[in-house]
């Protein structure tokens, strides 16, 4: 009997699920990429980003709070600078960031600095 409840329970979700993805299906047809509500959602998933990537740098929790807050800064500002000067490369920007913080992190346990 609990498989069955467990079954119908799946069931239920799934189903769910797919009524609401097949009434987006339906309303996307007549919402404008270019409009003022799409924009106005693009703008808040923006700033919702950067005040998340913000509070990663400032405010971090777990092992990154371990590290340097100038490791943090330095590698920040490293991938923005790569990313405005090679056409706003998302794909570098971030890359750079990473390989940033990890050489000045390998740097650090090593006693360089």
């Amino acid at each position: 009997m609990d498989d069955l409840y467990l079954w119908v329970v799946l069931l239920v979700a799934t189903a769910a699920t797919y009524v609401w993805r097949g009434a987006a299906v339906l309303i996307a047809k007549q919402i404008s990429p270019t409009g003022a509500a799409s924009q106005w959602f693009s703008c808040v998933a923006y700033a919702m980003l950067a005040g998340l990537i913000a509070r990663m740098i400032l405010m971090p929790v777990g092992v990154l709070a371990e590290t340097p807050l100038m490791d943090r800064l330095l590698a920040t500002g490293i991938g923005l600078a790569l990313f405005f000067l090679c056409r706003r490369s998302v794909l570098i920007g971030t890359v750079s960031s990473v390989l940033v913080f990890i050489a000045l992190a390998g740097i650090r346990n090593y006693g360089i600095f």
